[in-house]
């Protein structure tokens, strides 16, 4: 991705940012589709995509493939089909998104499906010359269906998960679980929602277990919590993307999809974002969401 790419992208300014895709479609030399790394892949080419069967490939992470599902709908208004080849995680929410025809599961060999153009769920944007009312769609955009959920949630004042950690692609998002010792203000309980916690990471921080191993229950998570603090992973995505509050707390140098600094992202009205100003500093973003916390639960128990 180029620097003008990513500055057009930072500042809403999509058509920008499709004009420096179109340049580097027409000059750029692709090797054959389906070689290399997915996640390197170029797979669209150009290829009309009105009255066709649409075969979408997600080959990036499960926040990419939440964040792009907002084009699917967009997307079916002009192709005839449109299958979403997806990880296996979340295809209980694919399969149930607006303009999706078929969702089936990704794996290491060819989709069993028939389809006349495939396209990478990240270059949708660019197929359909997205806009900025695409990509402001109101949450939410994505939902599972309202079960029997198991109470997880005990206790009086405002109930507030957390997720620290990442995956191995740029650790710089992650943020020592101590430090969120300093989120357990008065009148807020907390709650981990990150995978194969330490038990003295949770001590550590103050907060209960209550993650979850798949999708649906994560949802049903994040219904009966009022907030969510989170670093910029898939879980920041699902928040935006079923539209529960979720405080994001961002490095330095955020990934294009965050603006460098403003509390407010063009892709999820329900985020509020909280900025490093310093790499590597995170006590006093940490500090800032403490504060913020605190200011949000005397606001609750004086309307309780």
């Amino acid at each position: 991705m180029t620097n003008s790419w990513v500055e057009a992208m930072r500042a809403g300014e999509f058509a920008r940012a499709w004009a420096v895709n179109d340049r580097d479609l027409a000059m750029l030399a692709f090797p054959p589709k389906h070689t290399g790394p997915r996640h390197l892949q170029r797979i669209w080419r150009g290829e009309p995509l009105a009255g066709k069967r649409v075969l979408v490939r997600c080959y990036h992470g499960l926040g990419d493939t939440i964040q792009f599902l907002r084009f699917m709908r967009p997307l079916r208004n002009v192709a005839r089909q449109v299958t979403v080849w997806c990880q296996r995680d979340l295809l209980p929410l694919v399969e149930r998104s607006a303009g999706v025809d078929r969702a089936i599961a990704l794996h290491d060999g060819a989709p069993e499906v028939d389809f006349e153009v495939d396209i990478e769920i990240m270059e949708v944007p660019h197929a359909i010359k997205a806009t900025s009312e695409h990509v402001a769609t109101m949450a939410p955009y994505v939902a599972l269906p309202l079960g029997e959920m198991p109470q997880f949630i005990a206790g009086n004042g405002l109930s507030v998960g957390l997720v620290w950690e990442v995956g191995a692609w740029d650790k710089r998002r992650s943020i020592p679980p101590a430090l969120l010792h300093r989120l357990a203000v008065a009148g807020v309980t907390l709650y981990s929602l990150q995978l194969g916690t330490q038990q003295s990471d949770l001590a550590k921080i103050g907060a209960r277990d209550i993650s979850a191993p798949d999708i649906a229950s994560l949802c049903d998570r994040l219904r009966q919590l009022d907030l969510v603090v989170c670093v910029d992973t898939m879980l920041a995505h699902l928040a935006g993307a079923t539209g529960c509050e979720a405080w994001v707390l961002l490095h330095s140098d955020c990934d294009w999809r965050w603006p460098l600094s403003g509390s407010r992202s063009l892709w999820y009205p329900s985020l509020r974002l909280f900025h490093q100003t310093k790499p590597g500093e995170w006590e006093s973003v940490v500090q800032k969401v403490a504060e913020r916390l605190e200011h949000r639960a005397r606001q609750s128990a004086a309307t309780a």
